[in-house]
């Protein structure tokens, strides 16, 4: 880990996982095992390899299954930030936000699993990552390659040199956002209230040509609904894996 990313990084676990019910009505979705292992574990493996020291998550919905569970990992310090009422996705890392210092940091959803190409993606993006030019940087796959997700819709464009943008965009958008960032922690400054999406800093970041992403080179599953869960499982389980197609 370099010095110019902070040691500390979040993992967002607080959603109510409403899509995978009836599976998440006794169990919280990151949780869920996929490949034998749970969504959460996944994301902060991930971190532990890309030299993290530190993960903050954020819980709600069932937070004691998640409480209890994270007291087993022992490779990687975990800080608890159990919410009263759900934050969204912004304002869970607000809540949190002097735990990181003045570096940027690395965020990831605990609900959305991936393999990685050649290169980690969290060394890919801690290498491209540039203060001059960015204020958040977001792990993208292109839409067609990404299982799971709708095929007419999409998150951004990208150019040739990683900025990207949704502004006055028409849908199908070419790339998706897989639920890795760096973000600049100033990002969070002044946000519009308690309760706010990551879409709010994502905005602003786009609005000064500061949002960049870098393109996921391995294979990803969105696993929003049982009907996800169970193909994810089936096609790693086959030893076929994910593969990189739609």
């Amino acid at each position: 880990m370099t010095e110019k990313i902070s040691p500390t990084a979040m993992v967002l676990a607080a959603g109510l996982g409403t899509r995978m019910r009836p599976m998440t009505l006794d169990k919280p979705k990151p949780l869920q095992l996929v490949g034998g292992r749970t969504m959460l574990d996944h994301a902060l493996d991930k971190l532990v390899a890309a030299g993290v020291r530190r993960a903050v998550v954020n819980t709600f919905y069932l937070a004691e299954q998640i409480d209890a569970h994270l007291k087993n990992r022992r490779d990687i310090e975990i800080v608890m930030s159990r919410e009263s009422e759900l934050l969204d996705t912004g304002g869970g890392i607000a809540n949190v936000l002097p735990l990181f210092g003045d570096k940027p940091f690395f965020a990831l959803n605990a609900d959305l699993p991936w393999i990685d190409g050649p290169v980690p993606s969290l060394t890919r993006m801690r290498q491209a990552w540039d203060a001059d030019k960015m204020d958040a940087l977001l792990l993208l796959m292109r839409r067609e390659k990404a299982r799971g997700f709708s095929p007419d819709k999409g998150d951004y464009a990208m150019e040739s040199g990683g900025r990207i943008w949704r502004r006055d965009l028409p849908q199908p958008r070419p790339f998706v956002y897989i639920g890795a960032q760096i973000v600049n922690p100033a990002l969070f400054a002044a946000p519009p209230g308690k309760v706010f999406s990551n879409n709010y800093v994502w905005d602003i970041a786009e609005s000064r040509n500061r949002l960049y992403g870098v393109g996921h080179d391995g294979a990803c599953y969105h696993v929003g609904t049982p009907e996800d869960w169970r193909i994810a499982n089936d096609l790693l389980a086959s030893g076929q894996g994910w593969g990189t197609g739609a």
